[in-house]
């Protein structure tokens, strides 16, 4: 009997391949945990969360600023969360490994200064410049220092909101709804198709923003900064082509001010402080101490 025709050589191969193929679905395996366990994280209540959360988040406002804004918004947007959800993932690496690293504005900034590029620093400069670059192909694009600033800020102050659960996500829907429903004339400089891709942006922020809470709430996931950077930057970017830049500038004021005051006042005390921003925060959060918030 010849090669071809023994049944038995003829199964050699197929024989072979089962274990290759049960070698790479092992590594898929084994690379998918170690994912999940590179994305869990405790939260402010010692509870365990995970990080996809914010990566679904930023992806589902990517797609969706594509289909109903332009490409060019959606690659920013794309930049945007990439970069935070590098630093989600890579400074916590550092610190594991005993290497130093930074915290804050000012820290960032002085590692930058000390020739140390951290990814908080790469945010720093790389939202910036996404956000202005967006702002320089926007149709009819006007002031671009002034909106790049704007979505940047936004995209910090997300982040910076993001504390406690559903905090940020309620900062990022309320403004996203007014955007959205704002009348088509309110800014003086916008154009249609500029106004009409500034309420797709909005809405785009909103829709993700309002799914996503309630799994924030029950402290299934957190959004961690790639998920708060790009839903900032994204209604930042709306408020920059929905509205005059009287307003604008004033956005831009307020948001540098709490920026600057987070270096030395702690947002989660302030709110506290306060009943109804207390009440706010806290609808629809889990108890930690089996309370009520």
């Amino acid at each position: 009997m010849s090669d071809a025709t023994d049944p038995s050589r003829a199964a050699v191969p197929s024989c072979a391949a089962a274990p290759s193929r049960a070698a790479v679905a092992s590594r898929a395996a084994g690379a998918l945990t170690r994912l999940r366990a590179e994305l869990e994280r405790s939260n402010y209540a010692g509870r365990t969360v995970t990080l996809a959360e914010g990566a679904a988040v930023g992806a589902a406002v990517v797609v969706l600023t594509a289909r109903r804004a332009s490409a060019v918004d959606a690659l920013a947007l794309a930049g945007v969360a990439a970069l935070g959800l590098a630093d989600d993932i890579i400074e916590p690496r550092r610190r594991r490994a005993g290497e130093a690293t930074a915290k804050g504005l000012r820290g960032h900034l002085g590692a930058l200064r000390a020739g140390r590029l951290t990814t908080g620093g790469a945010k720093l400069i790389g939202i910036p410049v996404l956000c202005l670059g967006a702002a320089a192909l926007a149709p009819r694009p006007r002031r671009l220092l002034l909106d790049g600033a704007l979505a940047a800020g936004c995209a910090n102050l997300a982040n910076l909101l993001d504390l406690r659960p559903g905090r940020a996500l309620k900062a990022v829907a309320a403004p996203a709804l007014v955007l959205a429903l704002l009348p088509g004339d309110v800014a003086a400089d916008a154009g249609e198709q500029r106004d009409r891709s500034g309420r797709a942006l909005a809405l785009a922020a909103l829709v993700t923003a309002v799914a996503a809470l309630p799994a924030d709430l029950r402290e299934h996931g957190m959004l961690g900064d790639g998920g708060a950077n790009v839903l900032g930057a994204a209604v930042g970017t709306a408020l920059a082509r929905r509205t005059s830049p009287l307003v604008r500038a004033g956005a831009l004021a307020v948001i540098a001010g709490l920026t600057l005051a987070s270096e030395r006042v702690s947002f989660s005390a302030v709110i506290d402080a306060s009943p109804w921003l207390r009440r706010i925060d806290g609808l629809g959060r889990r108890p930690v101490d089996g309370t009520r918030p």
